[in-house]
C-alpha cells in the first residue's frame, strides 16, 4: 500500500531474514516520514532504499510516500546518527566526555542549613547539590546518623 500503514511495516521480518539467511539486509521504505527508515537502520539494514520526489502532489502513487528535499537530507543526516550511537563495543563505560563533566553534572552531600559542630546529620540538616566533588549522594545512608565534626554553613560540601 502506498503509503504502507506504520502497522503493517513489520521490522521484525527484516531481522528474521538477517538471523536466517546470514546476509546483510536491507529495507524497502514506502512509509510517510523518516522514522522507519531510521528504525530499519538502527536494527541493522545497511541499505534504505526510499522514494525521493521533488513534490509530494505531484500525480502517481510513488510520490505520497516519498520524501522531498529537505526530508532525505534529514533522513540521511539521522541514519548517520543512528550510525555513530550503534558504535562501541557494548560494554558501558565513561567516555572521556563524561569524564570531563562528571564532577559538574553529578551531585555531593552538602548542608541544607548552617550545621553546627556535633550535631546529628539527618535528613533535615542535608542535601545533595552540584559539583559533585564532594562526598557522593551514593554514600548517603552512610553519612547519616554520623556526627558533624565541625560546623557547615549552609550549601558547604560535607566532610567526614
Amino acid at each position: 500500500e502506498y503509503p504502507c500503514p506504520y502497522d503493517d511495516v513489520n521490522l521484525k521480518a527484516m531481522q528474521a531474514l538477517k538471523a536466517r539467511f546470514g546476509l546483510p539486509v536491507g529495507y524497502s521504505d514506502h512509509t510517510q516520514g523518516i522514522e522507519v527508515s531510521v528504525a530499519a537502520a538502527a536494527l541493522g539494514a545497511t541499505v534504505i532504499e526510499k522514494h525521493f520526489t521533488l513534490d509530494r502532489t505531484m500525480e502517481g502513487p510513488d510520490h505520497k510516500a516519498s520524501l522531498e528535499p529537505g526530508e532525505l537530507r534529514a533522513l540521511v543526516t539521522s541514519v548517520r546518527h543512528v550510525a555513530d550511537a550503534l558504535s562501541g563495543d557494548g560494554t558501558k563505560t565513561p567516555v572521556e566526555a563524561e569524564r570531563v563533566i562528571a564532577s559538574v553534572a553529578r551531585k555531593s552531600i552538602v548542608a541544607k542549613r548552617d550545621i553546627a559542630g556535633g550535631e546529628i546529620f539527618s535528613a533535615d540538616n542535608l542535601a545533595t547539590m552540584r559539583p559533585g566533588t564532594g562526598i557522593s549522594p551514593m554514600r548517603w545512608d552512610e553519612v547519616i546518623g554520623r556526627t558533624a565534626g565541625r560546623s557547615f554553613a549552609k550549601g558547604e560540601q560535607i566532610s567526614l
